[in-house]
């Protein structure tokens, strides 16, 4: 199965220049815990969690309406084909202990993919929720 039959799409989505506070009202409006950050040509520069408004904005005294998203995302992002199969996807996201993937088409985003979105539909979903959920082992 391809990751163009299982993505969400439209993916919603922020720029780096929206406050935090907007960050966490987009997330709680739809219901989702990520958001992908994108300029203005609609590629991916980062990505921005719940987790991460709390722990690099709130959790550190800054306050919400002053601090702009690229402040606190992830610059560093794992992407995905949409041609690419949902196998791949499963594999990337166990083996990254990542539970969502941007779909980036020609460069831009198209739509997002989460272990959610796999569920079921993957026979590997339960091997990979297991690699996310698993402790990292110390050196």
């Amino acid at each position: 199965m391809k990751v163009r039959e299982l993505m969400t799409t439209p993916a919603i989505r922020i720029r780096s220049d929206e406050t935090v506070e907007v960050a966490a009202r987009t997330l709680a409006r739809y219901n989702i815990g990520a958001l992908p950050v994108c300029g203005s040509d609609g590629r991916v520069c980062g990505l921005v969690t719940d987790r991460d408004l709390v722990t690099r904005c709130l959790a550190s005294g800054r306050a919400p309406g002053a601090t702009a998203v690229r402040e606190v995302m992830s610059g560093s992002v794992l992407c995905i084909r949409p041609e690419q199969e949902t196998g791949e996807a499963a594999a990337i996201m166990g083996s990254h202990q990542v539970r969502r993937l941007p779909v980036v088409e020609n460069g831009k985003l198209c739509g997002m993919l989460s272990l959610g979105d796999l569920a079921g539909k993957e026979e590997k979903t339960g091997s990979v929720l297991g690699d996310i959920c698993s402790p990292i082992s110390p050196k």
